[in-house]
């Protein structure tokens, strides 16, 4: 193999602020392609059966996505493909690279195949609920057996995203599902306009999209010159590490997955549309969730293993402090925006053809439960390097089997009296058990200490989202009494669309304008950190303001 040219040492990485913007503005346009894709499905499948067959179909290769893809190989690959590339040079990590995609070709393919074979199977014990549906699991099944190779696919396109990553690019990987959500929205189209099995189309187009991305990402890594070649797998040192590591943090990241597909299989026995209910109102939850915690989980992740093997725990704790102070100061005032918005939203974004009133209703009441947990959603993405970061796999699955086994517990037990909506709350609770667990271990090993910076501006973040919370709910009771009911009532439709729109908008621009404000009147926020993610410049040390 022909030795490659050693990337300069002296090139500074990018600081977290400058990664964390990069890969929360393409994820951000991600999430915004993602509600028009949310808002065709809702007008052209509703919330019934079919769409519950299609969300269970989809869900279940989501979920080993989540667990051997972008969960696990983030993970465990970035820090190990880091250090080669840190001790032995480049060609070495690409070797490493290669080896591990082909490993990783041959075992996923022979698991879609058991999959595959036993889809019927699996999905009578996922969907328990769907035996109560004639035809419901035979449909569900067609579709999922469509859409599951997808998972192989989506895992090559991760692997590449971590060589891109641990190499300092974050924007082509960051950028790549907006691929798939382009290509749902021209199936949806296509489907609509054919007359034809538009669940189908849609399941047709998950398996296109995950074609679509590794071609993607595979062009971005020729670029570089960190082209993956197609080798004889072989189980070198490097690959079995990866595969030791792979396992358990299969399970430990892809916790949130897990929390989905269980809230979904619990969901089956409320009845039908519980699923689509649940999925519409997670999906909403996961605009900020995606945006603020892919973009501090993929940028912190690097930085933190790079100072660890550096040996400078001081940079790498300060780091942790910076992430987590982004994601309350962005989290919270979206979690209580969400909270007040629930039916505006649902209204403005869902309540379109075959979505109907009483499912603006539903859907939003699973959305308020869901928005109590949205802070800690991104905190344990902004957590979870501090233990991958130093290679650390047993500790994140303990506090995510806790998390898993409350959600469930708890889901079934608010199941009987509050319906989906008791699902949406057992996750947030989960979500929150899931934080306090692995706050608890990283303080008590001395790798996570709130520093001044961060006491400080807590609770004047909290006090700045406190004053939005009070414009908005002032904001909400004015249009209801100046412009009547625009997003609807629970008999009634809502207003013409223009009108949710622009009043929608509105309110988010006041409560967004409020936010801001208060939280530089309070000192939750500081001109210098505007100045400093203007800058964005490599190298350049984060601000050290006084609260």
């Amino acid at each position: 193999m022909a030795q490659l040219p050693e990337a300069p040492r002296s090139s500074a990485p990018p600081t977290l602020f400058r990664a964390f913007a990069t890969v929360g503005g393409y994820t951000m346009l991600s999430r915004i392609t993602g509600l028009l894709r949310e808002t065709l499905m809702a007008a052209f499948l509703g919330a019934g059966a079919v769409a519950d067959a299609f969300f269970i179909a989809f869900q279940f290769p989501n979920l080993f996505r989540s667990l051997f893809a972008e969960g696990a190989f983030s993970a465990s690959f970035v820090p190990i493909f880091s250090q080669i590339l840190e001790r032995d040079g480049k060609a070495k990590a690409k070797a490493f690279a290669a080896q591990a995609f082909a490993v990783l070709t041959v075992v996923l393919i022979m698991f879609c195949a058991v999959v595959l074979l036993f889809m019927p199977q699996v999905l009578g014990v996922l969907a328990a609920g769907f035996d109560k549906i004639p035809g419901q699991i035979e449909r569900t099944t067609e579709l999922a057996r469509v859409m599951f190779p997808y998972l192989l696919f989506i895992s090559l396109t991760s692997l590449q995203s971590g060589v891109l990553n641990a190499l300092g690019r974050f924007a082509v990987p960051a950028a790549a599902p907006v691929l798939l959500n382009l290509v749902f929205i021209a199936a949806l189209l296509v489907g609509a306009g054919a007359g034809g099995d538009r669940a189908m189309f849609l399941a047709w187009a998950v398996l296109l999209s995950g074609v679509v991305q590794l071609v993607w990402l595979a062009a971005d890594c020729r670029r570089i010159g960190m082209t993956i070649a197609l080798v004889r797998p072989r189980l070198t040192p490097e690959v079995k590490l990866l595969l030791m590591r792979i396992l358990p943090m299969a399970f430990g990241a892809g916790i949130y997955q897990f929390n989905v597909m269980a809230n979904k299989s619990i969901a089956t026995l409320v009845g039908p549309g519980a699923v689509s209910w649940i999925t519409y109102a997670d999906r909403i939850n996961l605009l900020p969730v995606g945006i603020f915690g892919t973009a501090i989980g993929v940028a912190l992740l690097p930085l933190l293993a790079r100072h660890i093997q550096a040996g400078d725990e001081k940079a790498a704790l300060h780091d942790q402090n910076r992430a987590i102070e982004i994601s309350l100061l962005l989290t919270i005032p979206a979690a209580a925006g969400i909270a007040m918005l629930a039916q505006p939203i649902t209204s403005s974004l869902f309540e379109y053809g075959m979505f109907t009133p009483h499912d603006r209703e539903m859907v939003a009441a699973a959305l308020l439960a869901f928005s109590l947990g949205l802070p800690a959603y991104v905190l344990n993405k902004a957590l979870t390097p501090g233990f991958f970061g130093r290679h650390d796999t047993k500790t994140p699955v303990i506090a995510s089997s806790v998390s898993l086994v409350f959600n469930i517990a708890i889901n079934i037990a608010l199941m009987k009296s509050m319906g989906h909506v008791g699902i949406a709350l057992g996750t947030t609770i989960s979500a929150w058990i899931n934080a306090a667990i692995l706050t608890f271990i990283l303080r008590r090993r001395g790798h996570l200490q709130a520093d001044t910076r961060l006491k400080s501006r807590l609770p004047r973040i909290v006090l700045a989202c406190a004053a939005m919370s009070a414009v908005l709910a002032v904001g909400v009771m004015g249009v209801d009494r100046l412009l009547g009911p625009v997003f609807g009532t629970e008999t009634a439709g809502a207003a013409p669309v223009v009108l949710r729109l622009v009043v929608l908008a509105g309110l988010i621009a006041v409560g967004g304008l409020v936010y801001v404000l208060s939280a530089f009147l309070f000192g939750a926020a500081s001109r210098a950190d505007l100045a400093f993610l203007r800058r964005g410049r490599k190298g350049t040390p984060a601000p050290t303001v006084e609260p």
